[in-house]
């Protein structure tokens, strides 16, 4: 970099472009430069590659933008935590007058749909004063609120960041500045890169090559930051260098309206898997991954895209236990989603909002809450057969148990509902893992990131210094999130959301999701702001089906030797599913028996695997036992050897 301005490093996937960067930035080492990576996530594998190459870094910053904000902002003034900014926006909409909205606003949806709406009209640098209606006036009086507090959410902390460093000549000191991994940026993001272009040497790569469909989510992006730099580098493809033939043909022609009529044969680089059922489809990935993981290749190269892990969190987590797959999810699952979670938030809504002997038994049940399984059994059981009414299950059950259930009553005599939540927590955690410390396993790890979760969100609403409704503090826990896994530890087969897969590089790469209604997404319009309004106010998002036709493009070049695409053919009912269009379009590019070739399909009534295919112990207890049916003799004659 010889000149201040920004340069723009593009090219398609595995050209060298990040590569480029972690060298320039190791070259201007002396300068202290800024790194700026996608994801929180990413700094410490970044920082482990730089080590690589460099194994003493004296000086550099590597963060995230929202990091690089938060150094900038320089003012002193607390940012609000997102438990707080939800009781806010929650009171603001209880105060305001709706004028028919009022039933939809009793509901927690309303408040995080209006959160999402806010949010974006934050990031895109919207005032209230720009756009009119009754969004106008709810983000009117959240502003208000904040101002009268002196007080502010992450939003405007992005902007004042963006402003002061536009504004202000001692907001930078001229450190080099490298970004990457970004294809679409918030107004605030370009504020801030405009004003790093005019004051230092700033650097940008971004995957693009023009012209090409699976880059079209990313046109806009790349023609205004074309337009912003002095210098452009432009890599060509380099992905033959490290990829099989089959793989590299793919990168070159997916989605192109005419591929080259004479494809390489696959030789197994590129596999088609067909499951029935959402279980039957994690079980046949699984499987698959067994093999390779006895075959030699590490688990930590093993890498499983799906669209999204709400849906496929749960299927992949018994097929791989089952399995003895060693594997780390990377996403942020909702408190309830956790073992703990689910427990402690189901005996909360007994006792706080509405009584159940579901609630209640859920909360029994579970290994926090000090009773054995077989005596919350027994006494489910016993109220079950006496028909006893929801109101009268506590005192049916007290009775039949003869004393009453130490937790409960403990949250219920606390000195506030925050400190009776508090102490239930830590209760919890107590009778499922004893006073003499926890035994290490991925269940103490869950309920331990669970239990600092509800402590962390405890704590800041302690701090918000105004007594918080048992409804209140029940919905903020509930839409918390926290992180169970760090991606990239070795010795672990890695399952990322599509959205973070571009970041990621492995020698065998699982897409999932590969049928109709899973891929491309279906998009969800936000109740307050429609397409209409939000290019009248200039928050144009790209095409959802372009960004998830680039997404699953650089989610098939994270590697450099085997690229397995899986779809549920059927679903849990046997119904047929269809395919989705990119499972037909990565179909087309190759020769059309090399394809059936390499495609392996179950039936939904295949419940059991040959003797001979089984993958573990407990598969082949099962296959013998289905041989027995047809053919017990020799079944016998198995099992006996």
């Amino acid at each position: 970099m010889g000149r201040m301005g920004l340069t723009l490093v593009a090219g398609p996937a595995n050209a060298g472009k990040v590569a480029l960067l972690l060298e320039r930035y190791l070259a201007a080492l002396d300068r202290r430069p800024v790194l700026i990576v996608p994801n929180r996530s990413d700094v410490e594998r970044v920082e482990r590659d730089l080590l690589g190459r460099d194994p003493c870094l004296l000086g550099g910053w590597i963060g995230t933008f929202d990091d690089l904000f938060e150094t900038l902002a320089g003012d002193g003034l607390s940012v609000l935590p997102d438990s707080q900014r939800a009781l806010l926006l929650r009171r603001t909409v209880a105060a305001a007058q709706l004028n028919g909205l009022g039933a939809s606003a009793r509901f927690g949806g309303f408040a995080e749909a209006l959160a999402d709406a806010i949010r974006d009209l934050e990031s895109g640098l919207v005032d209230p004063g720009d756009h009119d209606g009754r969004l106008a006036d709810l983000h009117g009086a959240y502003r208000g609120e904040l101002e009268r507090r002196g007080i502010r959410d992450r939003d405007l902390l992005r902007r004042h960041a963006a402003e002061r460093l536009a504004g202000e000549l001692a907001a930078w000191d001229g450190r080099p500045v490298f970004a990457y991994g970004f294809e679409d940026l918030t107004a605030a993001q370009w504020r801030l890169l405009e004003a790093l272009a005019g004051r230092t040497d700033l650097a940008v790569s971004i995957p693009y090559e023009p012209g090409r469909p699976a880059f079209a989510a990313l046109e806009r992006t790349a023609n205004a930051l074309a337009a912003l730099a002095t210098d452009h580098v432009t890599m060509g493809p380099a992905y033959a260098e490290v990829a099989q033939p089959a793989l590299v043909h793919l990168e070159r022609t997916l989605f192109a309206d005419a591929p080259p009529p004479s494809p390489p044969p696959l030789e197994g680089a590129v596999r088609w898997l067909e499951g029935a059922g959402r279980r039957g489809t994690a079980e046949l990935v699984g499987e698959e991954i067994l093999a390779l993981l006895r075959a030699g290749t590490a688990p930590e190269q093993v890498l499983v895209v799906c669209p999204g892990l709400e849906r496929w969190r749960g299927p992949l987590e018994t097929a791989f236990g089952t399995l003895g797959i060693p594997y780390a999810l990377e996403a942020r699952l909702r408190l309830g989603q956790t073992a703990l979670g689910h427990a402690f938030l189901a005996l909360l809504r007994y006792a706080w909002i509405e009584r159940t002997r579901g609630g209640l038994f859920a909360f029994l049940r579970s290994p926090y809450s000090g009773l054995a399984r077989a005596h919350a059994d027994f006494l489910e059981g016993r109220l079950r057969g006496r028909a006893v009414r929801a109101e009268r299950v506590e005192a049916e059950a007290v009775e039949l148990r003869g004393g009453p259930f130490p937790l409960l009553e403990g949250l219920r005599s606390a000195p506030s509902t925050l400190a009776g939540a508090r102490e239930l927590a830590a209760a919890m955690a107590r009778a499922a893992h004893g006073l003499g410390g926890a035994q290490p396993g991925p269940r103490t790890v869950a309920d331990l990131r669970a239990y600092e979760a509800i402590a962390q969100l405890l704590d800041e609403l302690e701090e918000w210094g105004e007594d918080a409704s048992p409804e209140e503090i029940l919905h903020a826990l509930e839409r918390a999130r926290l992180r169970l896994d760090s991606i990239g530890e070795p010795g672990r087969v890695q399952v990322v959301e599509l959205d973070r897969s571009r970041t990621r590089l492995a020698e065998v790469v699982f897409v999932l999701g590969l049928e109709g209604g899973s891929l491309p997404r279906r998009g969800s319009p936000s109740p307050f702001l429609d397409d209409e309004q939000r290019r009248r106010l200039g928050l144009v998002r790209p095409d959802p089906v372009a960004r998830d036709r680039y997404l699953l493009y650089t989610a098939c070049t994270r590697t450099t030797r085997r690229l397995t695409l899986v779809r549920e053919a059927a679903g849990d009912d046997g119904s047929p599913r269809d395919a989705s269009p990119f499972w037909d379009e990565t179909r087309a590019l190759f020769d059309p028996e090399d394809v059936a070739r390499w495609t392996a399909r179950r039936r939904l009534s295949a419940l059991t695997r040959p003797l001979e295919a089984a993958p573990t112990e407990r598969e082949r207890l099962r296959a013998v036992a289905a041989l027995a049916s047809s053919d017990p003799d020799e079944a016998t004659s198995i099992a006996l050897a």
